[in-house]
């Protein structure tokens, strides 16, 4: 079996009671689809974690925002909380992030955080399946709501957010994908005031964790 995360935005409690059920469930492989920086704090213990584990990421807009010091150009959030892990991030975590390629190709799936015209920054909304992809699994993420579309033999999947859901459910999400091509998309909860107080030491305000628990994005 294969977990596949994704949208961890520095979000640690979230992040351990996901890995926690992974482990639980005895599944080894683990892929993530990018996004470990934004928002939240702890960016420096989300990457020792996934390095820890020899988990392969793909890059994700807020990746590239935070490795190519550039603006987020749409949100003072975003490019508040980039701007504090800038900062903070390791040397080392740094170019672990760096090194993320940016899409994954294996003989199971291809996977991207984007979609097929822009890998790191188009959202996919719609469920289909893109031409000119040989296998029978696309996974693609950066909308925080995970979806599973099914066409003949063919799969898409959203595994939907590790750190920030916004489809009205507070849990973490990820999807796991099993040795016959299934797809499941899974939840768990986790502690939320960890959250809340981590950001609070890390001097971010109230706003940043408020939409954690009702599930949604930061302002509604």
């Amino acid at each position: 079996m294969t977990a596949i995360i994704s949208d961890i935005h520095g979000n640690l409690p979230a992040l351990t009671s996901v890995l926690n059920k992974i482990d639980q469930m005895g599944i080894n492989t683990v892929y993530s689809l990018g996004d470990v920086a934004g928002y939240y704090s702890m960016i420096n213990e989300c990457i020792c974690m996934l390095a820890d584990r020899g988990i392969t990421n793909i890059l994700g807009n807020h990746d590239h925002y935070l490795i190519n010091n550039v603006s987020s150009g749409r949100s003072s959030k975003v490019d508040y909380a980039i701007s504090y892990q800038r900062k903070i991030i390791t040397p080392e975590n740094f170019s672990w992030l760096k090194n993320s390629a940016t899409s994954i190709s294996n003989t199971i799936f291809f996977a991207v955080h984007g979609g097929m015209n822009d890998y790191i920054d188009e959202y996919v909304y719609d469920y289909s399946f893109p031409a000119g992809i040989p296998q029978k699994l696309f996974f693609t993420a950066h909308t925080h709501i995970p979806f599973i579309f099914k066409k003949g033999y063919k799969t898409h999947a959203n595994p939907g957010s590790v750190g920030q859901p916004r489809d009205n459910d507070p849990r973490a999400s990820f999807a796991v994908l099993d040795n016959s091509g299934n797809v499941e998309i899974l939840r768990v909860e986790y502690d939320i005031d960890k959250t809340d107080f981590n950001m609070k030491m890390a001097g971010f305000p109230k706003e940043f964790t408020e939409n954690l628990y009702k599930g949604i994005r930061i302002g509604g």
